[in-house]
Order: C-alpha cells, then sequence, then structure tokens
C-alpha cells in the first residue's frame, strides 16, 4: 500500500529558473515535496522589476520551505499559452501537483509575506509529515502518535487520514479504516485517487479468507448454479484472497443472470477491483468492457 506524498522541502536552490522544458519536472512534479512559488514575469514589465526582488528575497529568508520558480514568458510561450497568463506579474502557488492560490500584480512586501506564509505547512502538516516519516521507518506505534495529533488539529487532514487508514489497515480493522476515509474532504487529485483505492482494498478485504476455504466455496457453487449466492461467497473470497483473474469472470456471470442480485454486489464488487488494479490494468481494460456488455445487453 503505497504512501501519500510527503511534504518535506528537497534540497537545492530556493530560486530557480523555469522554461517550457522543465515545468512539469520542476515544478508540479516538485511541489509534492515541497511548495512551488512561480513568479510570471517579463524583462519589459516595470511591475515585475518591483515584485521579484521581494520574491527573491523572502525565498532566502524561508531557506527551503518554498521553492521559488522564475518563468519568463517570452522565453516560455507554451507554458503560458497553457495557463492562458494574459496579465503579468502573477504568482501560482502549487502544492501536491496542483495550483492552489494565485495573486496578480505587484503587491507590498507584507502582502506577499501573508501569502506565503498561508502556503506553507501548518502545525498539523508538520504532525503530519512526522507520522509518514515514522511509517516509513516502520514505527507504527509513532507513526498512530503523530497522525493522532495532527487529526486533533486538523480532522479531515487528508495526508493524515490516509496514513492512520493505512495503520488500521495492517491490524485488519477494515470497518474503522473506511470510517476514516469517509471523513476525508477535498484533497488534491492524487490523494482522491490513493482515498478511493484505499476504500476499495478495505472493502473487498473485509471478508474473512482461509485458503483452505476456497475448495468447499468453490465446491458449493459448481454443485448449484443456479446458486447465486454461493457464486458470489465464492467470487468475493476469490477477490479477498486477491485471485483478481479468477474472480473477475465469475463476478461478470453474475451481473449478467441477475445484475440487481444483493444490492448489486457483483457489480459493485468489480468496481472496486478496477479501483485497486487501476484503470490501466489489463484486466481492468478487459473486464470493464465484459461488464459494460453484461449490464447493457
Amino acid at each position: 500500500m503505497s504512501l501519500p506524498p510527503q511534504i518535506s522541502p528537497p534540497s537545492g536552490d530556493f530560486v530557480i529558473d523555469v522554461g517550457d522544458a522543465d515545468f512539469v519536472q520542476a515544478v508540479v512534479e516538485r511541489s509534492h515535496q515541497v511548495p512551488v512559488v512561480v513568479d510570471f514575469w517579463a524583462p519589459w514589465c516595470g511591475p515585475c522589476r518591483n515584485l521579484g526582488p521581494i520574491l527573491e528575497r523572502l525565498a532566502t529568508e524561508f531557506a527551503g520551505q518554498f521553492v521559488l520558480a522564475k518563468v519568463d514568458i517570452d522565453q516560455s510561450p507554451a507554458i503560458a499559452q497553457q495557463l492562458q497568463i494574459r496579465n503579468i506579474p502573477l504568482v501560482i502557488a502549487f502544492r501536491d501537483g496542483a495550483a492552489v492560490s494565485e495573486f496578480a500584480g505587484a503587491q507590498p512586501e507584507a502582502a506577499v509575506r501573508q501569502f506565503l506564509e498561508a502556503l506553507l505547512p501548518s502545525e498539523a502538516d508538520q504532525a503530519a509529515q512526522s507520522g509518514l516519516d515514522a511509517l516509513t521507518a516502520g514505527d507504527a506505534e509513532a507513526a498512530e502518535a503523530a497522525f493522532g495529533r495532527a487529526l486533533a488539529l486538523d480532522a479531515r487532514h487528508p495526508h493524515a487520514l490516509l496514513g492512520q487508514a493505512q495503520l488500521l489497515g495492517n491490524r485488519g480493522d477494515y470497518a474503522a479504516g473506511l470510517e476514516l476515509l469517509a471523513r476525508m474532504g477535498a484533497a488534491p487529485r492524487e490523494l482522491e485517487h490513493e482515498a478511493e483505492r484505499m476504500a476499495a482494498e478495505f472493502r473487498t478485504a473485509q471478508t474473512p479468507v482461509d485458503t483452505t476455504e476456497l475448495a468447499p466455496l468453490r465446491a458449493a457453487a459448481e454443485a448449484n448454479p443456479a446458486d447465486l449466492q454461493a457464486s458470489l461467497d465464492y467470487a468475493r473470497a476469490l477477490v479477498a484472497a486477491r485471485a483478481y483473474e479468477d474472480a473477475m469472470p465469475l463476478l461478470v456471470d453474475l451481473v449478467a443472470r441477475d445484475k440487481s442480485f444483493a444490492d448489486e454486489a457483483a457489480r459493485t464488487t468489480l468496481l472496486d477491483v478496477f479501483e485497486i488494479l487501476g484503470s490501466g490494468h489489463h484486466l481492468t481494460q478487459t473486464f470493464r468492457a465484459k461488464l459494460a456488455a453484461a449490464l447493457f445487453r
């Protein structure tokens, strides 16, 4: 189970020049590690010459708590066009791979400082990062304590919710993990996808599986093909055992036979498997088409 993106700053210069060729790597990807503040400017822009030194001075003062990326729009027309930059100076802040705030025009230093301070990691962010570090180090007790501190400060903190849910999942407490994930509000797309994948994994893992029980479950399903519940029990057990390739044909067959059986359990279980495997997996692509055919035949 992968960890949520970390929020500790990388090493390196505090002020960098960025262009079309390296914008994605230097800004979008790097913002998963540290906030990146992008200053869109041009040499002919008078207000840019006033704002630029303020940003550079504060980047040095904040000493790596954020990275200042300077983009000359004359030298980077593709990025300027893609982001629809029409007026400069324009400052856009990125975190977790997404633009989170911006301001336009030259601003006094006090206003710029306030903008930057709102972007920096909060006390809850720092506690969540401590939890991620402890989790990476294998110290579950310290991780749980740190995530608890983060959630006491911000009950919907996405990194802390994901980390705490992962700990619960590692202990087999899937119901409690799902309750935590349900608390998650708006978050960067990558974190939302991770929460959806984790929730799908927890839902499918809730079926208790003993590998010695798979044979009798299969025998029961094969002995009476008309018994939809027996087929569903066997398919769910296969999913819980991560035998997805064996389970998915059974689930599609159940949908084809009675799509509404057991509150559409076969369909929803298949959707969870798609989420776990990811949209690019060959099984997802194959059985998503088969599911559609079974639903709309």
